[in-house]
């Protein structure tokens, strides 16, 4: 069977082609097709696309099991404005839309089309536990969420299942959100950003994996999941725990005014507010965490590196 899969070359795309390709034959969208050639064309058959349009591609899509999106502009990577916020916002709603055209076209359809969204459709709800039933909010990184879900329709209009992955903070080797968290740590500066007190939801990257493939593989299940484990810490705790497995102080911290100054608008959605999400479907549909407890998955994944 063959799986297709966009944003293959990313934190999370990576990892995914490298679990699925003893199994599957991974077909990879990518925009720099020598780059991902070198990165991945080990264990995926890499096709460029301009993630804004069928052309070139759809083809490869034919009789394939499942598509696997992930593509779009990174959201932490730079500092918000205007101009990069459109950016964000195009490059999922552009790259979405051509999947769903591809799709129109194709004589042979898949069994499922995933979408990648994130927990950010919740906004900053302090204390109250969230799970996929919890309405949406309002803000930039709330309304891209929504944008991208509400195409899951038309995909289900198609006689497709759609699977909406609404994913957390996701914990692993590197890349991701850890290697920048981690970083102050190593010079013993470590400590948590504002008060702490937001919540942090995480997931490690092979729970991450085993989720997508899980909901990938079990044709039932349909809908929005939450992807994060079910056990979410606050900033503070989890600066005190990093700290612990990485054998260095958590006793610094940012203060939010230094981050708004730096960061303006994106300190306040990313990292000064925080969701307490848990994985209410995914535990309910038998999924089984590897890592359910933040101790143990930093443990393994940082290891005696530090």
């Amino acid at each position: 069977m063959r799986v297709m899969i966009t944003g293959a070359t990313g934190f999370i795309g990576r990892a995914l082609c490298e679990a699925l390709h003893k199994d599957y034959d991974v077909i990879a969208l990518s925009r720099h097709l020598d780059r991902a050639r070198q990165s991945i064309g080990h264990i995926a058959n890499v096709v460029e696309w301009d993630a804004k349009t069928p052309a070139g591609w759809k083809d490869q899509a034919q009789g394939v099991s499942a598509i696997i999106h992930l593509a779009g502009e990174n959201v932490g990577s730079g500092r918000w404005n205007e101009k990069r916020k459109s950016r964000i916002l195009q490059s999922r709603l552009d790259s979405t839309g051509a999947v769903i055209d591809a799709v129109k076209e194709l004589g042979n359809k898949p069994n499922v089309v995933i979408l990648a969204s994130a927990i950010g459709t919740y906004g900053s709800r302090r204390d109250e536990p969230l799970d996929e039933i919890s309405k949406p909010a309002e803000g930039f990184l709330a309304n891209v969420c929504q944008q991208v879900e509400s195409r899951a329709e038309e995909i289900e209009s198609l006689g497709i299942r759609c699977v909406i992955l609404r994913t957390g903070i996701v914990l692993g080797r590197n890349g991701g959100a850890l290697a920048k968290l981690s970083k102050p740590f190593r010079f013993f500066l470590g400590g948590h950003l504002g008060s702490g007190d937001q919540w942090f939801s995480w997931i490690s990257l092979d729970d991450e994996i085993a989720a997508i493939r899980f909901l990938m593989e079990h044709d039932q299940l349909r809908g929005a999941f939450n992807l994060t484990a079910p056990g979410p810490v606050t900033m503070k705790e989890f600066c005190k725990i990093l700290g612990k497995v990485m054998h260095r102080p958590s006793w610094l911290h940012v203060p939010a005014f230094i981050l708004r100054r730096a960061l303006g608008e994106m300190a306040d959605e990313m990292l000064l507010s925080g969701q307490r999400v848990l994985p209410k479907r995914l535990l309910e549909a038998g999924f089984e965490f590897r890592y359910p407890d933040v101790q143990k998955a930093l443990s393994v994944i940082i290891k005696d590196k530090f």
